[in-house]
This record gives C-alpha cells, structure tokens and sequence, in this order.
C-alpha cells in the first residue's frame, strides 16, 4: 500500500509499504479516508519540529473507516466511521501518574515518533477510536482533532467567562481555538497580519481584531482594556517575538499560553514575568478532550462545515505541501483524501 514518508527534511516521498495486520485481540483495521496536514505536519516536512524522528510516515489528524475487528473488540464494529487518538502514552511515567499522558515521559505521536496516517491503513487499539458524529463528513471530520486542542489550550489557561483573551496569530490553529474559547469567554480579541482571516475571526465570534501590520498591538490591546491589558493570551503564531508582545500585552495576574514548537531563540524580559506575576504556561497535545470534542459538535455548538478550505489526493501530497508553502490568503485547512 501506499504512504507519504518524510525521508528527511525537505524530501518527501511517495513510498510502498506493507499493509498492517491484526495482532492483539483489541486490535482494529482502520481503512484511512481524509488526514488532516497540520502547521506541526508542514515543521516536520522543512526539519522545524523538533519533537520529530526520521524518516517518518506522518500525519495525526486521522479519520477513517473500521474494516477489521480483532475478537476482543467491543467498542466499535466494522462500518463504523472514526478519528484516531494520536497519543500514545507508557501510563507509567510521573506526567502519566497524574493523569496527563500527553506529555508523557515516553510519549510517542502518532505521525511523529511512530509512523502515522498519510498512507492506505493503519491498525491502532480500539481505546484510541472515536466514533465520528452522523451527518459529519470526512474530511470535517479532521477538524476534531484541532478542536481537541483548542480544547486543551483553554483548559490550560483555566479560561472563563470573565476573561479577556487575545488569541494571536488567525491560522488553522488560531480559527479553532476561536471557535472554543468563545463558547466560554464574553471578550475575545484576534491579531493577525491578514485582513482577510481577521474578517473570518469577526464572523466567527471575535469580539475585536487588531490587523498587526497597520495597528500598535500595545495601543490597540491598551485601548480595549482601559490600559491593564488581556487576562489570558495564547500564542497561535509562535514567531520570533509573539511570545515577547504577548508578555507586554498581558496584564497582572494574568496567564500567556505557549502552543509553539519553534525551537530559535526568541528574546523575552523576565522583569515582565516577575513584576506582574505572571503564569507562563505551555500547552501540547490534548488529554483526554476527543470526546468533548464531539460532543460538542453533536450537540450544535461546534460546526465545522466548510472549515476546510483545500482537499488533495494522497499521491499529491507534495503539491499539496508546495501550495502551503506558497502562503496563499485562501488557505484555511488543507486535507489529504484517501480513496
């Protein structure tokens, strides 16, 4: 069968690999359907991520069909339609111990560490399936595993109602968190460089925008806040200096969220820290939020209809990959389609 590897950075390749098999009674055959390319997906591709091992079959936004049961399956059956739990964690460790297996010591990333859903089939344990919502089609189906971390950055962030929040940076990732946060939070501002998705940000719930290339962060954040500035603010950019603006723009008490696995150096002023007490806190993966997720969109408060923007077969993976990197406005989610 067919897969999308990562040889090595910048060298994508289209390779043969062996079809998965059953070998655990909990074991499950998933026929993969739609995969989701993530802006973590695009750093493994140009060798960016860090957390990354090569060569590496990625991808960990996983939708998929059941075409095979092991005996001692219960939880799904053949037919039914899935996403996939990326994390898989050694429930072991100390982060495992108090129940936050995604950063598990041993932690391994489907699509990362471990080879992932860019290609025909996989087999993964039935624990680590989730049935999708009826009516809901594949390739939307991809945006629950954005949503799961979405759900995770605002859990983290221990966000409320009576928060204001800067979400920065308007991407993939800054969309879904949006689409989150204002299930929670009254007062929710969204900064950007592109005109255009700051628009998408008003129509989806953001109270304000700031567009960065033609307004101060500071004096607009100084003049929506009667000068004492956000309570939360979560980086969705991770450029060289968003999480320093996001120090300078976050008021006393208040807690900056870091999603970014940019591993250059990025100046920051501990004085800002110190003096407004504030919680610098990270946020990866998601723990235990997929069928949050889900229920969520079951119940109407979460659409994703349309939230993909661009659909590619799995053999165009690397026009697909080019296109992102063309940074064309239009591009909100791009999916590779199985078929």
């Amino acid at each position: 069968m067919k897969a999308v590897q990562i040889f090595e950075p910048n060298d994508l390749r289209i390779i043969e690999v062996d079809k998965p098999e059953i070998q655990k009674a909990d074991d499950v055959l998933v026929k993969m359907k739609a995969v989701g390319i993530c802006g973590s997906d695009v750093g493994i591709y140009h060798g960016t991520n860090a957390a990354a091992t090569y060569p590496r079959v990625i991808g960990h936004e996983l939708v998929g069909e059941v075409e095979e049961i092991a005996e001692g399956v219960d939880a799904v059956k053949v037919g039914d339609r899935v996403i996939i739990d990326q994390v898989v964690a050694c429930g072991d460790c100390y982060p495992c111990k108090q129940g936050r297996p995604n950063v598990c010591d041993n932690l391994q990333v489907r699509g990362v560490h471990i080879d992932g859903g860019y290609t025909e089939y996989m087999v993964v344990p039935q624990e680590d399936l989730y049935i999708l919502p009826e009516g809901m089609s594949n390739t939307d189906a991809v945006m629950i595993e954005p949503t799961s971390i979405g759900l995770q950055v605002c859990s983290r962030a221990e966000l409320t109602s009576e928060d204001t929040l800067l979400i920065y940076g308007a991407g993939a990732l800054g969309a879904t968190i949006l689409k989150i946060a204002k299930t929670i939070s009254n007062n929710i501002i969204v900064a950007d460089i592109v005109e255009g998705k700051l628009e998408d940000a008003s129509k989806n719930g953001a109270h304000h925008t700031v567009n960065l290339k033609e307004e101060d962060l500071q004096e607009r954040i100084d003049e929506l806040t009667n000068g004492r500035g956000v309570t939360v603010s979560m980086d969705a950019a991770c450029t060289k200096t968003s999480l320093m603006q996001l120090l300078e723009v976050t008021g006393n008490a208040g807690r900056v969220m870091a999603l970014g696995f940019n591993t250059h150096p990025t100046e920051i002023n501990q004085f800002l820290i110190a003096s407004k007490e504030l919680d610098i806190r990270g946020s990866r993966l998601q723990n235990g939020k997929f069928a949050e997720g889900i229920e969520m969109i079951k119940s109407g408060e979460l659409d994703f209809t349309d939230e993909v923007s661009h659909v590619f077969d799995l053999e165009e993976a690397q026009k697909a990959f080019d296109f992102i990197d063309s940074r064309d406005e239009s591009i909100r989610k791009v999916v590779l389609e199985i078929k």
